[in-house]
């Protein structure tokens, strides 16, 4: 397979490979030296296979290279989010078992002393950047030699999941799969249209602690293309760096495309986006109208797709979209679903039921520590994350919602993602999101937290409106019946919503 970072790094050195959120340009030459280097001094220091290396940092050039780097040393990494609390912080490295924290010096010499207070007891604090009691990796990797490891094995992602409602899992994979399962992404690609080289240029907007954005990363630099990063999601900027640097593919999830669609008709302009062949987006739903009004500014680029932590495996083209609107399309050669009831029977056509989804990879995952955890996701080969939906005549997967946002009014059936797609198009409205509130006759009945633009104030006045609004969209058992406006939607920079946030 004439693919890989070495194998480009032998075609053409001097590449710029990686463009950093700061504009610094790295070669491939100088990236894939880094990346040996380290990768031969985590196993000098001690590290043996499946050890565990937890990355803390935003998005920066280095961050890959400590990824990649572990990879080649037959390590585990753990992408930690930066933005979370103390408490929470504390609990994934301690619970990974962590032998390596890398952290980045922008999290302040505060953040960085506290990690040292932890419980766990890594044998090497490691930075991007300077920081008190820490090595900087480019430092402690100096001596070593710039050649690539010729290990039996190579390391694995071990990824936590959102935990945006409870307590993160740690996605364990198998580690004999990572050539396989590198092997059917990389024909993903190809199915979708994405070539080796191929003057692609990939804008990558999302954190790199999320598994979705760090492997499309990774397969960018695989394949030989450009690399583009971003630690601040602004969505002018977005624009400015497309049009700079002639960006050909990219990832992004809903809420960008709606805070894209915000921009003003003079904003939207001044940048070409004429150089994008291919946009993918995930991660929640997407409003149907908001598709649409995307398809008519970028055209027929942008494909859905559906996955989780634990499994990915579907793909919608914009043709089969429109054709079938809403859907996250039909499985990706290798995987497969299933909907089933909630006594394990398989469900036919048009049936609501649990996604089960066979990998297309291939990787069977285990939870870390939590094996009935494990046998519950999983039937056979499928595995279900907690999500709801159908497939339709024509073999379309159709998402409803999360298995725990399901509200149950009066005995039926709502699903809060159907009203916050609503509640998104009425242009006052930046962000919202809908939970089940108690009600005395009904058991459950919608509530609407609902994030205003700046221009427009919340009020008895501003509820009416919205209300009315929603009226013409929705039948009356799903507008909500209570209104709460608050700040700030709490979400992290992917765009998954933070529900126990909004329940404290």
């Amino acid at each position: 397979m004439n693919l890989g970072i070495h194998h480009f790094r032998k075609k053409d050195p001097d590449f710029t490979c990686v463009v950093d959120p700061q504009g610094r340009e790295w070669s491939r030459g100088e990236f894939v030296s880094r990346v040996n280097r380290l990768a031969r001094a985590f196993r000098s220091a001690g590290l043996v296979d499946g050890d565990v290396v937890a990355i803390v940092s935003p998005n920066c050039a280095e961050y890959l290279i400590v990824y990649f780097a572990a990879i080649q040393a037959a390590l585990s990494v753990v992408p930690v989010n930066w933005h979370l609390a103390e408490p929470e912080l504390r609990f994934l490295i301690e619970d990974s078992g962590a032998k390596v924290v890398v952290a980045h010096e922008s999290l302040g010499a505060k953040r960085l002393a506290q990690f040292r207070e932890f419980g766990t007891r890594p044998s090497l604090w490691l930075s991007i950047g300077h920081g008190d009691g820490y090595d900087e990796i480019s430092e402690f990797s100096a001596a070593a030699a710039d050649a690539p490891l010729q290990l039996e094995t190579e390391g694995r992602l071990m990824a936590y999941t959102s935990a945006t409602t409870g307590r993160p899992k740690a996605v364990v994979l198998p580690p004999g799969n990572t050539r396989g399962s590198l092997e059917r992404k990389l024909e993903a690609n190809r199915f979708v249209g994405i070539f080796p080289e191929d003057n692609n240029v990939n804008l990558c907007p999302s954190m790199l602690y999320h598994s979705a954005p760090l492997g499309g990363c990774e397969l960018a630099l695989m394949m030989g293309h450009k690399l583009v990063l971003v630690d601040q999601w602004q969505p002018e900027l977005l624009l400015r760096l497309i049009d700079r640097y002639r960006v050909t593919t990219a990832f992004f999830v809903p809420s960008m495309f709606i805070r894209l669609l915000k921009l003003t008709a003079n904003v939207r302009d001044r940048y070409s986006v004429s150089s994008l062949r291919f946009v993918g987006h995930g991660a929640a739903a997407c409003p149907e109208q908001v598709k649409r009004d995307m398809l008519q500014w970028w055209g027929a680029i942008i494909w859905e797709a559906y996955g989780a932590t634990e499994a990915q495996g579907t793909v919608a083209s914009p043709a089969e979209w429109l054709k079938f609107p809403g859907t996250v399309g039909r499985p990706l050669p290798g995987a497969a679903i299933k909907i089933l009831d909630g006594d394990g029977e398989e469900l036919g056509p048009n049936q609501i039921g649990s996604i089960y989804l066979r990998p297309h990879t291939g990787d069977f995952f285990e939870y870390k520590g939590e094996p009935e955890a494990t046998r519950r996701a999983y039937a056979g080969e499928y595995v279900c994350v907690g999500d709801v939906g159908y497939v339709n005549d024509d073999g379309y997967l159709f998402l409803c919602d999360r298995q725990d946002n399901l509200i149950i009014s009066s005995g039926m059936n709502i699903y809060p993602a159907e009203i916050e797609s609503r509640i998104v198009e009425h242009p006052a409205v930046r962000d919202c999101a809908v939970l089940a509130h108690a009600h005395e006759l009904l058991g459950s009945v919608p509530k609407a937290f609902i994030e205003l633009e700046p221009d427009f104030k919340p009020g008895p006045e501003m509820s009416r409106d919205i209300l009315g609004f929603l009226q013409a969209r929705l039948s009356a058992m799903k507008i909500p019946k209570r209104i709460e406006y608050i700040d700030a939607i709490p979400r992290d920079p992917n765009g998954k919503l933070y529900k126990r946030r909004l329940l404290q």
